[in-house]
């Protein structure tokens, strides 16, 4: 494929990020990238220049919360959790895609 993997992620961030609290619960910046490649087979990668960013204005819109505490290995980190604000974004990021994948199937279909 010609096309670097992180280019898959335009647009996907916020599904990515909220389809990850929903599905493990409360996680800290690294433990979301690690998720995203993990359950992507290495075929989605988060740089830290994307996701805190991205985690910074979802929170302020209310999506996310964070709060310090203490990761395995003894760092200090910031964990994130999802909202019920976040929880409705999510739904609506779900029928977004869902919407968009059918169109684009059905046009590879038929064109």
């Amino acid at each position: 494929m010609g096309r670097h993997a992180n280019d898959r992620l335009q647009g996907t961030l916020d599904l990515l990020v909220l389809q990850s609290l929903a599905r493990l619960g409360r996680m800290h910046g690294f433990g979301i990238t690690q998720y995203i490649q993990a359950v992507s087979e290495d075929a989605l990668r988060v740089e830290e220049g994307s996701l805190y960013p991205a985690l910074r204005r979802m929170e302020e819109d209310g999506w996310i919360r964070a709060d310090w505490d203490v990761t395995e290995n003894n760092r200090r980190a910031r964990y994130y959790c999802l909202t019920p604000a976040g929880q409705h974004q999510l739904a609506r990021e779900q029928k977004y895609w869902a919407d968009l994948s059918t169109a684009v199937a059905r046009f590879l279909e038929y064109a």
